[in-house]
Parts: structure tokens; C-alpha cells; sequence
């Protein structure tokens, strides 16, 4: 029997099964969750199934790529401001902590974070408090944070580029999403997936492959596993 959810976490292998199954006992939890795997493994569809099966479901999603944050920015954007802080704050900002009040907050690409940020997050982490650039009151936030890395953190901590108190704070729950290459056998259901929703995007009829196409797919490598198939398969 195999296991299928709207976030493509879908598969029947052995190490999959055990994820999902860790999944569905910490989805019902507050807990702060390290999502670690390959790039294209699928960290964010498994932040993403965390929240949709928790008792937040109903409440904000915020997904947030560090990598993607200005560093001269990313206190304001994470925290928010408020007018007159700074040369450019031209109005209020509540920040994206503050868009994820009583949801989920995803940080994507954690290492990338700065030191300084790291810093402000570890307080948020510890009591539940911003404090927005330019105001001197705290406010609380209630939150549930996930985040998610492609790097070994703990290297990281050893070269002094991520914060050792941070990390053990995030990594309450560690879970590790195994790359594709190690779950060869939820491939076909994988593809069988992809090609409904491609046929479906493109307004064309199913494509089916066969069974040397099929070995072909089982035998890749996939450096860069299910983002790389899903690729594959909407170019086929």
C-alpha cells in the first residue's frame, strides 16, 4: 500500500515509511523541528505537512528563505520596525515572526542566517519576545518554528559560523529527509504523481512510461532528487 499526502511525500520504501511516521507523531506537537536533507529532497514539503497536520493547520504558513533575506535587512524583515528606525523605514513593519502570529514559521535555509540575527532568534526561541527595530517595548509572538538546512550545521558551529546554543535549540526534534538515490523504489509512484500533475498543467493527456524508461529513472543517480525528477518528468 503506498502513502500519498498533497505535499508529495509520497512513497512506500522502508526509510520513508519511518519518516512519516515520526512526521504524524511530531505534526501533533509544538515542538521545534531541524528538517535536514539533500537540496530538492523535499524539507519544505515536509515543513509544510508538519503544519497542515498539527492543531495550527487553520493559522499562518510563513515560509522564509534566509538566503534570500538583504543581510543589511534582516532584522527588519524578520522582526519588523517601526518608523523612523532607520533611513528607509518609512512606515510600520511587523516583520514575518509577527505574519506567522499564532502559525507556523518556516526558516528555509537557516545557515544562512546571520550571527546577528541568530542572535535575536535564539531570544525569540527562548521567551517568545521580539522587539522590533526602533521600539523599546518587547512584544510577544506565539509561534511554532521550523527550520530547515542543506549544510551540516554542526561543522558550522565548529568554524564559528552558526551559534552552538542556536542549533540545540532548533534541533528540539531533529528529522532528516533521505535523498531520492536511497529510496529508488518510490520512484515510480513519484513519477505516476508528477505526470498527473503535469498533464494537468498543460491540459494534455497522461504520459505513461515504460519499462526501459522506468529503468532508466531508477538507475539515475538524481543529484538533485524529487525537485530533479518532478523536472524531468513535466519536460517529458
Amino acid at each position: 500500500m503506498d502513502i500519498r499526502n498533497e505535499f508529495t511525500l509520497i512513497g512506500s520504501s522502508p526509510v520513508f515509511r519511518q519518516l512519516l511516521n515520526t512526521a504524524q507523531l511530531v505534526a501533533a506537537t509544538r515542538a521545534t523541528v531541524l528538517i535536514t536533507g539533500e537540496s530538492g529532497s523535499g524539507k519544505e514539503n515536509l515543513a509544510r505537512f508538519l503544519h497542515e497536520h498539527s492543531p495550527l493547520a487553520s493559522r499562518p504558513f510563513i515560509a522564509v528563505n534566509c538566503a534570500n533575506l538583504p543581510e543589511n535587512l534582516v532584522e527588519s524583515e524578520l522582526f519588523g520596525h517601526r518608523r523612523g528606525a532607520f533611513s528607509n523605514a518609512v512606515a510600520d513593519r511587523d516583520g514575518l515572526v509577527r505574519a506567522a502570529h499564532n502559525g507556523t514559521l518556516f526558516l528555509d535555509e537557516i545557515s544562512e542566517l546571520p550571527l546577528t540575527a541568530q542572535a535575536k532568534l535564539l531570544r525569540f526561541l527562548e521567551n517568545g519576545e521580539i522587539l522590533p527595530l526602533g521600539c523599546d517595548r518587547p512584544i510577544k509572538v506565539n509561534v511554532r518554528v521550523l527550520a530547515a538546512s542543506n549544510c551540516d550545521l554542526e561543522k558550522m558551529v565548529q568554524a564559528g559560523k552558526f551559534r552552538a546554543d542556536l542549533f540545540y535549540r532548533l534541533q528540539v526534534v531533529p528529522m532528516e529527509v533521505p535523498p531520492l538515490r536511497e529510496r529508488v523504489g518510490d520512484i515510480p509512484l513519484l513519477v505516476e504523481h508528477f505526470v498527473e500533475l503535469a498533464a494537468q498543467r498543460h491540459g494534455l493527456p497522461p504520459i505513461s512510461f515504460g519499462p526501459d524508461a522506468m529503468r532508466a529513472l531508477r538507475s539515475h543517480a538524481w543529484p538533485g532528487n524529487v525537485r530533479e525528477l518532478e523536472h524531468v518528468i513535466s519536460r517529458a
